[in-house]
């Protein structure tokens, strides 16, 4: 048959004009809710005003199970902020995976922090909780955990790590808003935890970050860091600390929420939950449907043990290319590519121990690379135990945002398809030339 053979190879791709619902890749949802309750923050002229967003504070707050949020700018700067609240000071280090997005912890160097890389659990992709210890100094404070890719991280190992040597805990819930661990919603394990809502992520709301806590002093010290306009008696308790440094950021910067964001976070938190629940059904699926599949593994938990991917953002395979006869994962990329005509990311982010940035940039003109600027140790040295992180083999599998079981069928069927033809890509690996390798957002390579 003229349609068994691969698309990649000249045959006829499986999905062939195929008319596929604008629902099952649709994201994010948006209505007239949204665009009221944004219209009216512009028609108010109230863009840069509190009151949407300490709403939005206090509901989000609600929603995580926790006492206090502080909404910010974005991401970066929640992440940052997380840090300072907590009281991380120059010459302290911080303990992060070294695949995670670089705003994880680049912005520690602006606080003076030497960031310690551990390596990433191949199955879970996030920090791999038996190589803590190695990570571990008499200067060590905090343990960045990342849940990378949506899949929650071994919160009973790392919180009891943790606890044995006094360190803080950060979560960054950037790619799992609304996941569960056990039962426990993500983000309610660390003393601070923080994540990005900006425009791509699962809980999309433009360009918008989130520090949340239980800890009163963590959210009055948050506060005081990046917004001048709330660091004052009216929002701020305590103050023992903070006596004498009220109304001007502790940071000298401005990190304010745009209240269009936070008035559209407002809308998206009415029906995320819901709509993230059929997006993991839609995707489940897809997983189900590929049970057994040769080199192709789910990255994805068992909802049956109460943890689950949240809004599952970016869901990836994992690839053994053994099962399929050492059959390049690029190569299989492209031939699925030309089955399905979607384009899809290979890899991770390249491992940040291996940027420049990490190793030789002097940001601060102190005359030494900024990430040991202040340090007590030379901590690039321990990089050398992370090269088991550089050869994770994942690659993005169709972004399903709805169960739609007949138009998923499709792209299982073209998965399927290249799987039963393997050997014939095998024939013809030296006909393609090796992508380049990846950028730092995960780029093909």
């Amino acid at each position: 048959m003229a349609n068994d053979k691969l698309a990649l190879l000249g045959g006829t791709p499986a999905l062939q004009n195929e008319t596929i619902p604008e629902a099952l890749f649709r994201w994010p949802v948006r209505g007239e809710a949204e665009d009221k309750a944004v219209l009216d923050v512009l028609h108010r002229n109230a863009i840069s005003g509190n009151d949407v967003t300490t709403a939005f504070e206090k509901e989000f707050a609600a929603w995580n199970n926790r006492q206090y949020c502080v909404a910010c700018c974005n991401g970066t700067m929640a992440l940052q902020t997380a840090m300072f609240a907590l009281g991380l000071k120059a010459g302290d280090e911080i303990i992060c995976p070294t695949i995670t997005y670089w705003a994880s912890c680049l912005s520690a160097q602006t606080l003076g922090l030497s960031v310690v890389f551990a390596n990433a659990d191949p199955k879970t992709v996030g920090i791999d909780p038996t190589d803590l210890e190695r990570c571990l100094s008499p200067y060590t404070k905090a343990i960045m955990v990342v849940h990378y890719w949506a899949y929650p991280c071994d919160m009973d190992a790392i919180m009891a790590f943790a606890k044995k040597h006094n360190l803080k805990v950060i979560e960054d819930v950037s790619h799992a808003q609304g996941g569960m661990y056990k039962g426990r919603k993500l983000g309610t394990f660390g003393d601070v935890s923080a994540m990005s809502l900006m425009s791509c992520k699962s809980f999309s709301c433009g360009e918008l970050g989130v520090v949340i806590t239980d800890t009163q002093a963590y959210y009055e010290k948050a506060l005081a860091y990046l917004h001048y306009e709330r660091n004052n008696d009216t929002y701020i308790d305590d103050g023992a600390e903070l006596a004498g440094y009220h109304y001007l950021p502790l940071s000298g910067m401005k990190g304010r929420a745009n209240q269009m964001c936070t008035a559209l976070g407002r809308e998206v938190l009415k029906t995320y939950d819901e709509r993230t629940r059929e997006l993991r059904r839609g995707i489940n699926y897809f997983w189900d449907a590929m049970e057994g599949v040769p080199g192709i593994h789910a990255h994805r938990v068992d909802e049956r043990t109460g943890s689950t991917m949240g809004g599952w953002y970016v869901p990836h395979m994992l690839y053994n290319a053994e099962e399929l006869g050492g059959l390049p994962l690029w190569l299989l990329v492209k031939a699925v590519t030309a089955e399905t005509n979607l384009p899809f990311h290979v890899g991770t982010n390249n491992p940040l121990h291996t940027h420049p940035m990490f190793q030789t940039y002097d940001a601060l003109g102190l005359g030494k690379p900024s990430r040991i600027a202040f340090a007590h140790r030379d901590v690039r040295a321990l990089d050398k135990d992370l090269a088991r992180s550089e050869h994770i083999q994942a690659a993005e599998i169709p972004y399903f945002r709805a169960y739609i079981p007949d138009a998923i069928d499709k792209y299982v069927a073209a998965y399927r398809k290249v799987v039963s033809h393997y050997e014939d890509l095998l024939k013809v690996v030296n006909d393609y030339p090796v992508p380049p390798e990846g950028e730092w957002y995960g780029k093909v390579r």
